[in-house]
């Protein structure tokens, strides 16, 4: 349908349709009342019948192929809404209510006709004499429950799994431990004093580049330390601080000095060498003697958690990844302490020991930290879902009113892995004494406050006190996920293997385990020796 008004707005013509000789001329007289009135009756008219057209063809869309005609089936469609009423379901009421049962432990055990896959179902509901709603329901919820224990049993012993091999000491890492202490016995090469004598002096020089790395594990630190001194453009203002414990003091020296990296500067020290954790009262060690107390809840080991039939498969994770060494460790708790272990030094960047360094780290000393303690990139935002969806909520516990209170459940979270700490305005703050004071609080509420580790604390102590930055500076997930390519991971400047899969276990990813080891000489005896692999 055409319509054509003239431009003296004296004529209408309405043309039916293209090719239609006919058609209707209207003359409009000259009172302006009758040619609107007309004019939006035609108007109304014409959009009247292009609804009535689309409503008819959305019916012949839908397949309905009952017999209405258009104002029918317009009626149709409109009048329940009109009337405040809803089109009923389909779906019988009775596939509802056997599907809403509650579930007895019982139900499918001991049942071999269960069907147990979607075609073994629909073969049976064909076959079946009993071809009624309710049989359908019922067959259909025992299918589901069998499925749903097979899944929750077969997730519960994937999670029992890692945490063993994620808890457990690889034989190649153990292996090089005791020959690196065994060559620090006998050979005075691998006692050297790190760093030498003429280079003591940088440890306390604000002009250099302070990195401060705690770390158990030798192979890790290795790798930390080479990736960070060969992708610095000055590697002479580097200044590398490693922290570690009594027992792997000896190996980690001997590693650092048999493989030096100069020109940067390698401090090697045991957390008993500093004289302020030898005054008095420790307060992480106290942390410690907490973790400890955690872990004692869980009595029975993972055998007792992972036979508990009522907890969600997420829960019994949760609980066996409470029983991980790491939890009390020593190294877990001292970054919370880094101005006492360093009071000359106003800057540092905090590395773990599962991350890998793909650029120069020097210009993270030109940010400006806007009079905030902690340098982190958040972990709410960013193209990968999966990993940057953290917020404070999950981390706290919420339902808590200590919890809720206090913080907002939808403020972006941040991560360990990579951390600026301004020394100079930690100093001048309570960051500290707020860390202990909520782990006080969660022990009285029965750890009830968050998840298990330091994170959740230190997102409450540092809460107001931190500096976001670039996401380019610090790339996670690669330790619990895989969704991360091999040319994404290659494109950010740290890369962190937290998680699991750590890049030295078996269960690492094997397409981005290689950027870790390239980072190892596997020619080097010592290497070789405890057959240390690249993949």
């Amino acid at each position: 349908m055409q319509l054509h008004v003239s431009p003296s707005l004296r004529h209408v013509t309405v043309l039916p349709g293209k090719g239609v000789r006919e058609f209707i001329k209207v003359r409009v007289g000259p009172r302006w009342a009758s040619y609107r009135m007309l004019f939006y009756s035609l108007l109304f008219f014409t959009f009247l019948l292009r609804f009535i057209f689309v409503l008819s063809t959305v019916d012949a869309i839908d397949g309905d192929h009952s017999k209405c005609s258009t104002i029918g089936c317009l009626g149709k469609r409109i009048a329940p809404k009109i009337l405040g009423r809803r089109i009923q379901s389909n779906v019988p009421e009775v596939i509802y209510r056997i599907l809403d049962e509650p579930v007895s432990e019982d139900e499918v055990q001991g049942k071999s006709d269960i069907p147990q896959t979607l075609q073994d179902f629909m073969a049976e509901i064909k076959e079946s004499s009993k071809s009624d709603a309710k049989s359908f329901a019922l067959k259909l919820r025992q299918m589901i429950l069998l499925l749903e224990q097979r899944t929750r049993n077969a997730k519960i012993q994937e999670y029992l799994y890692r945490h063993v091999a994620s808890s457990s000491i690889p034989k190649q890492l153990h292996c090089l431990a005791l020959k690196l202490a065994n060559e620090h016995s006998n050979n005075a090469a691998a006692r050297l004093q790190l760093p030498s004598a003429e280079l003591v002096p940088a440890l306390v020089d604000n002009s250099y580049f302070h990195f401060v790395l705690a770390s158990d594990n030798v192979l890790a630190a290795s790798v930390v330390a080479t990736s960070l001194v060969k992708n610095a453009l000055r590697p002479r203002n580097f200044v590398l601080h490693i922290i570690t414990d009594e027992k792997t003091y000896a190996p980690m020296q001997a590693w650092f000095s048999l493989h030096p990296l100069a020109p940067a500067v390698i401090e090697v020290k045991s957390l008993n060498q500093f004289d302020w954790i030898s005054k008095g009262k420790i307060p992480v060690l106290e942390a410690m003697e907490k973790d400890q107390r955690v872990r004692s809840k869980f009595r029975g080991g993972s055998s007792a958690i992972v036979a508990n039939n009522t907890e969600k498969p997420q829960v019994i994770a949760a609980k066996l990844q409470a029983l991980s060494p790491k939890y009390n460790s020593l190294m877990n708790h001292i970054r919370i302490h880094l101005p006492e272990l360093f009071p000359s030094l106003n800057k540092v960047v905090f590395l773990d020991d599962d991350i890998v360094i793909q650029t120069d780290l020097s210009p993270l000393w030109d940010i400006d930290m806007n009079g905030k303690v902690n340098g982190a990139v958040e972990t709410c935002r960013g193209e990968d879902s999966f990993v940057m969806s953290k917020r404070l909520k999950s981390y706290l516990n919420f339902s808590h009113p200590l919890i809720a209170h206090s913080f907002d459940p939808n403020e972006c979270a941040w991560a360990y892995g990579m951390n600026i700490f301004d020394l100079e305005a930690w100093r001048k703050s309570n960051i500290t004494l707020t860390y202990y004071h909520w782990l006080e609080q969660n022990l009285k509420s029965d750890l009830s406050l968050w998840q298990l580790g330091t994170l959740p604390p230190g997102l409450i102590a540092f809460h107001g006190q931190v500096r976001v930055i670039d996401p380019f500076w610090h790339m996670l997930g690669l330790g619990y996920q895989d969704n991360t390519t091999l040319s994404d991971a290659e494109t950010a400047g740290v890369i962190h293997f937290n998680g699991r899969a750590k890049p030295w276990l078996d269960i690492a990813f094997p397409q981005l385990r290689p950027l870790w080891a390239k980072y190892i000489d596997f020619s080097d005896k010592f290497i070789k020796g405890c057959h240390i692999r690249a993949s």
